[in-house]
């Protein structure tokens, strides 16, 4: 039995995980008073529709400084043919890292990874709404694609992405934790990372900057979890009736 249990929504679906919610309902539920810390360093389970996943809590004089999530131990599903994917977003296969495939990865939310050369490719992609959910219709992935590049928007990341949708979700999401996870777990098992720690950014071009820390645990054929973990701040307070 898990110490806390959460459901996630996007405005058409259910996502099994998610990591922007997690970090909030964590430290919504500390802010107020429904968990309690137990120092600086705490430690409960959560239970979501992709299974329980250990949460770590780090604080500073009973401050929450961050909270960090282990995602599902990744699953490499299903590769897709570069021709098909790539003109959905107006790119084409020099536009793609070489000798690596666009592959669906799931750490608890199946996503699809298009591993981009550079900044520039990242820049010029933009979905064909039609074509995409066309596509997405005969495949194995949930929701948008992870497009990402292995160059920060600051010097502080090593990776920097844009997650893309179709209406009535957001056709371009400020940052995705569940996706963010499949992509380190790519990254490490196709030996992109020379290190398993980075900082991953995304969000930037939208005017809200997003950074996460990750931690890719295990070896690169048998990955046990990654670790995503950010800071959460409150913006609103208000009061629902039932």
């Amino acid at each position: 039995v898990a110490d806390v249990a959460a459901r996630y929504f996007t405005p058409a679906v259910e996502i099994p995980l998610a990591g922007h919610p997690t970090i909030a309902t964590i430290f919504s539920l500390v802010e107020t008073g429904r968990l309690t810390l137990t120092g600086d360093y705490t430690t409960l389970t959560l239970e979501l529709t992709a299974g329980v996943i250990p949460i770590e809590i780090y604080a500073e004089q009973g401050q929450v400084r961050r909270i960090v999530m282990s995602q599902n131990k990744p699953q490499f599903l299903d590769t897709h043919d570069p021709a098909e994917v790539l003109p959905v977003f107006g790119l084409t296969e020099a536009d793609l890292l070489p000798n690596l495939p666009i592959q669906t990865v799931s750490t608890g939310t199946p996503q699809m990874m298009i591993p981009l050369r550079d900044q520039a490719a990242l820049r010029r992609a933009v979905m064909n709404i039609p074509a995409f959910l066309a596509l997405r219709a005969k495949s194995d992935f949930f929701g948008g694609p992870h497009l990402f590049c292995l160059s920060g928007a600051t010097e502080a990341g090593l990776t920097f992405a844009r997650h893309l949708d179709a209406p009535p979700d957001l056709l371009e999401d400020p940052f995705t934790g569940s996706a963010t996870g499949g992509m380190a777990a790519y990254l490490w098992r196709y030996g992109l990372l020379s290190r398993p720690t980075f900082i991953a950014e995304q969000g930037h071009w939208l005017g809200r900057p997003g950074q996460a820390t990750v931690e890719v645990v295990g070896p690169r054929d048998d990955i046990e979890t990654v670790k995503v973990g950010g800071q959460a701040v409150t913006i609103l307070r208000g009061e629902m009736v039932l």
